[in-house]
């Protein structure tokens, strides 16, 4: 089943009865690949022009909003207090806060095994939401369970049961849903302690299986930040996870390991892999070669799987995207390229910014390219480059969007801005 397809099939049975289009509820969308449905979207606007609200936020995160029907979702670290937010989608005031747990962030000392980059915080997994309930975990290891009244339903804390995180730069893995199970996983330097995926009963937390995962990876290359995908195929669904220089896939019911792909030669790495048919595209990791790989099989997959390899600029911090048989990708130096999916050739490669963090977002036949020092380009999704719009908000940005309806939802470092095209109000008849 397509992508797109399972995820309508599964909002057309939501609670709320609202579309794929309407609603953002996890870390890159929808279908885990920062592709919306949504045909409207604005191309221009500032601090003032196309801003229906801008929220500002107790302290600040690094997490993508999670958005269903009017609720929107956000976690945030006001200095040691990790908090959960609900703001109304009407107008961007917070419906009601929750102090999940509490931690800090260590920003100095030696490296390895917790010390954080400067650049986010406890705040940076986001939440996942099923339209009933929002799941929400923090860099401490709190993971909680929360209704949409904002009563907890449970809470546990991963680092008491498994062990401190030793990964370097701050855990910064989402948790993703699958049926009736929350999954996580923890990808970090064996040396300081075990990587593993975990999956518990998403209404009372229970733990309902819990994977091992050795790659052989050493120190920092053992440690990934990526959040897991679903592969669908032949009536079976298959889990991928990136991390510790393995691609490999699970059965997200048991957690069987299923298949492995040991192409990769690299350090940590950040971009999240990305699902196309049945091609994954994974940044090896630390700006290394992009890897095209089919998904499927069994057992070790390394030497039929690889389709190509692509060693040229490529992120060190935000996932690949796919549209009309194109691959693009936004580089930490401002550059962005396109690829042909099917080779692997370049087309083209132009400088749009000083940095990029922020993960593009596909809309139909365009591409929104976001960058740190607040700026977006929306750039064709085509064989040649071209810049259809442009739009500065003049603020840090490192999370990436979320769209919702035809609107676009931008986290700033301070702010939540819910941008749309305004339109002027119907002028009214004589006596009316």
């Amino acid at each position: 089943m397509h992508f797109w397809a399972f995820a309508l099939l599964l909002l057309t049975n939501s609670p709320d009865g609202v579309s794929a289009k309407d609603n953002w509820p996890q870390w890159r969308g929808p279908t885990g690949d920062s592709v919306t449905l949504s045909k409207n979207l604005p191309m221009k606007w500032s601090k003032t022009e196309n801003v229906v609200w801008k929220a500002s936020l107790p302290g600040w995160g690094t997490s993508t909003p999670a958005i269903w029907g009017d609720a929107i979702f956000l976690t945030t670290q006001e200095q040691d207090r990790l908090l959960l937010v609900r703001l109304d989608r009407a107008n961007g005031k917070i419906s009601w806060q929750r102090e999940v747990g509490t931690g800090t962030a260590r920003y100095k000392g030696p490296l390895g095994f917790g010390r954080f980059h400067d650049e986010h915080n406890l705040a940076t997994p986001s939440p996942v939401t099923d339209g009933k309930h929002v799941w929400v975990h923090f860099g401490n290891g709190d993971l909680a369970c929360y209704d949409f009244a904002g009563k907890q339903i449970w809470s546990l804390n991963l680092t008491k049961k498994f062990g401190p995180y030793s990964i370097w730069w701050g855990h910064g893995n989402s948790p993703v849903l699958f049926e009736n199970l929350l999954i996580s996983v923890c990808m970090q330097d064996p040396k300081g302690g075990q990587s593993y995926v975990v999956a518990h009963d998403k209404l009372t937390g229970d733990e309902k299986w819990l994977v091992k995962r050795d790659t052989g990876a050493a120190s920092e290359p053992a440690d990934s930040y990526t959040t897991p995908i679903f592969y669908r195929h032949d009536g079976r669904t298959e889990m991928i996870v990136l991390g510790g220089n393995v691609l490999d896939a699970y059965d997200p019911a048991t957690g069987k390991r299923l298949w492995h792909c040991n192409a990769f030669k690299g350090n940590r790495v950040i971009p999240g892999p990305t699902l196309v048919g049945d091609t994954v595209y994974s940044v090896q990791g630390m700006k290394g070669p992009l890897f095209a790989i089919r998904a499927g099989g069994t057992g070790d997959v390394t030497a039929g799987n690889v389709r190509w390899k692509y060693t040229g600029a490529t992120p060190d911090a935000s996932s690949p995207v796919a549209a009309n048989g194109l691959v693009f990708m936004a580089t930490l130096t401002g550059a962005v390229i396109c690829l042909d999916a099917d080779t692997g050739r370049e087309l083209w490669k132009e400088r749009l910014g000083e940095t990029f963090r922020a993960t593009p977002l596909v809309a139909g036949d365009n591409i929104y390219f976001i960058s740190k020092e607040g700026k977006t380009t929306v750039v064709k999704a085509a064989r040649e480059f071209k810049v259809v719009a442009e739009a500065e908000l003049g603020e840090d940005i490192i999370a990436s969007p979320a769209v919702a309806g035809d609107n676009l939802y931008i986290r700033t470092k301070e702010h939540l801005y819910r941008i749309g095209v305004r339109r002027a109000e119907p002028r009214k008849g004589p006596g009316e």
